[in-house]
């Protein structure tokens, strides 16, 4: 079996919510004790060692990462944040040279098919961990996507769980070290300063507002509604079966956290953050930092996990844009539309019968229809798959404390132990940025069957270790995602030629990422030329043009990963659906997908591959 040599695990230190955007879950949770020994014994098949072994690394990265014991559900750090320091990065890198070290001593030739495949997937994924440090310092830390200003309080709302006593003081041990955390971080991003990697200067704003948006309210100050995690807090002690007089004990602790720690916290984050706003320059490209042609080649082939160049990219973008153009002339016709394809995005984009009012009853109004779509397709799943996730999926908006940062829409894995839904959050701070006619479609790609699918799955399997059941590749993940949009198309949904062009508008929208972000850090655009191609070749929004190329700008080539995994996975089915011809089943075309939890697309091709020949044996 072959693993191409850019291939990425994301999984393998299950990056900190602090420094990207990727959230992880555990599944079974009793096999998690920290304490459980993996000893191998004679006994034990050379498999049964190497997944003994594959399940310590796991762990041992796990246990290094307080922020992501909370997510799977462990409690041991529970008070504690991530380690930003250059110290806990050199010891991540030590730890893989290890890691990698030790998997090397497995005999491959004794390994069974699965266990084979999990040794090349890890062994890769740690190879790609320990070339890749060398562009350590080429993230922005603090930036209106996934900074860490923002995701603290985000994480202590959605994930922390105060279930007792002991969890409220884990909550308020959090706070309380809020400014060290803050500390490292502004080390960190001075560290970046000093070689000339600072976030573009639109940046700043954005990080200035959310600051002041987490110590805005009470306690802070005696005018506004309650902050947002004064009311988390309070809401959490408030359930909690304790007396009266230990609930107020804790929530004093809360309140005095909140004004000596987190308040002066943030403030010093928001002076620094002004004086490096006065060092930024309005160049927006990967291409400014050091090195940065290569940086971002090397970002390209881990988010796709394939070969393309940026030029390849570039122009396989333009080819579908320019399909996905004439495709909505055809829908354009349908509704009996006269004038310019240009002129029908203007429509499209400025009719008011196109969205919900920017109402507190306009947006409960999305979030119920946005649910109403979700079960509609979870009622007919049988007609397309055979598995299905045990984890529920719920529809919230974004908080308001991010909402004007935030995405479009997203989606956070469910909890291990069912105590949290999956949930697929619609951001609805305009809802001139939300159309009618693409609920449908961004309904399908967050929840069901699209990232709720894929990932609440990947997590329930049985029988893979857990570094591939939570790890992740973005071009499977993602394009996953934007597959999901497509084939409920052919189960007869998108009814309304409205909506099926709102399904359009999504995938011509990531057709443009192809382009745009390959612009940006390969060709030099700037922000303008970036935003202007969205606005000209999208009935989009300008303020989903501008949200969308300040992503790209701080998130490089990530975006690319979407069309092309679509792409990959619609050629998968294409190829077997002509080889098998009768005998091709569509229901378990996606179960070949997902039963093995994400892989690299090479490695998806192989597995697609091995299905058709058994397929065709039968």
């Amino acid at each position: 079996m072959s693993i191409n040599t850019k291939t990425t695990l994301v999984a393998l230190a299950l990056s900190s919510l602090l420094s990207t955007s990727a959230t992880a879950n555990l599944n079974n949770l009793p096999q998690l004790n920290p304490q459980e020994s993996t000893t191998a014994v004679s006994q034990q098949t050379e498999s049964e060692k190497a997944n003994a072994l594959f399940e310590a690394i796991f762990m041992e990265n796990v246990m290094a990462n307080p922020v992501n014991q909370t997510y799977l559900g462990i409690k041991q750090d529970y008070g504690k944040w991530n380690d930003l320091s250059d110290a806990a990065a050199d010891a991540d890198l030590a730890r893989s040279k290890d890691q990698l070290t030790r998997l090397t001593l497995l005999d491959v030739t004794k390994l069974n098919e699965q266990a084979a495949l999990s040794f090349e997937l890890l062994k890769a994924g740690l190879e790609h961990s320990i070339s890749d440090d060398k562009w350590r310092y080429h993230t922005y830390p603090i930036n209106q996507m996934y900074g860490v200003h923002s995701r603290v309080a985000s994480f202590l709302i959605n994930q922390h769980q105060v279930t007792d006593e002991s969890d409220a003081k884990a909550y308020i041990s959090r706070l309380n070290a809020i400014p060290a955390l803050m500390s490292q971080l502004e080390t960190s991003l001075e560290i970046r300063a000093k070689k000339h990697i600072i976030a573009p200067k639109f940046v700043f704003a954005y990080v200035i507002s959310d600051s002041q948006n987490i110590i805005s309210g009470a306690p802070f100050s005696d005018t506004g509604k309650d902050s947002a995690l004064w009311a988390d807090a309070t809401r959490k002690i408030t359930k909690l079966d304790i007396s009266d007089d230990n609930k107020q004990a804790l929530l004093a602790e809360v309140k005095q956290a909140l004004l000596t720690k987190v308040k002066p916290a943030y403030e010093q984050l928001i002076t620094y953050a002004k004086s490096l706003e006065a060092r930024a320059d309005t160049k927006d490209g990967a291409w400014k930092l050091p090195d940065g042609e290569a940086f971002y080649n090397n970002a390209l082939a881990r988010t796709t996990t394939t070969d393309m160049t940026a030029e390849t990219i570039h122009k396989l973008g333009l080819s579908e844009v320019n399909r996905i153009h004439d495709e909505m002339r055809v829908i354009m016709k349908k509704v009996h539309f006269t004038g310019t394809l240009q002129e029908f995005f203007v429509f499209m984009r400025d009719d008011k019968q196109f969205y919900y009012p920017d109402t507190i009853e306009g947006k409960t109004a999305y979030l119920a229809q946005a649910k109403l779509l979700i079960d509609t397709m979870e009622s007919r799943l049988d007609e397309v798959f055979t598995i299905k996730p045990k984890a529920a999926l719920v529809v919230r908006k974004v908080e308001a404390f991010r909402e004007k940062s935030a995405g479009k829409a997203f989606y956070d894995q469910p909890a291990p132990d069912g105590s949290r839904p999956g949930t697929y959050y619609a951001n609805l701070y305009k809802m001139d940025a939300m159309p009618k006619y693409q609920m449908e479609a961004l309904a399908y790609h967050e929840g069901i069957p699209g990232h709720h699918m894929q990932i609440a799955i990947a997590q329930e399997l049985q029988g893979i270790p857990k570094f591939r059941k939570f790890g992740g590749y973005t071009a499977y993940i993602e394009g996953w995602g934007l597959y999901s949009e497509y084939f409920p198309k052919e189960m007869g949904m998108y009814a309304d030629p409205y909506s099926d062009f709102g399904r359009l508008s999504m995938e011509l929208w990531r057709a443009c990422r192809l382009v745009v972000d390959t612009g940006i850090h390969a060709k030099k655009w700037t922000r303008e030329q970036a935003i202007a191609y969205y606005v000209e070749n999208t009935p989009n929004a300008e303020s989903d043009a501008i949200k969308m190329v300040e992503r790209h700008i701080v998130m490089p080539s990530q975006a690319t990963a979407y069309k092309v995994g679509m792409i990959k996975i619609l050629q998968l089915r294409e190829q077997a659906k002509e080889t098998l011809g009768a005998k091709f089943d569509i229901r378990e075309f996606h179960t070949i997908i997902l039963k093995n939890g994400p892989l690299p697309l090479d490695v998806l091709e192989e597995q697609v591959n091995k299905w058709i020949k058994q397929v065709q044996s039968m």
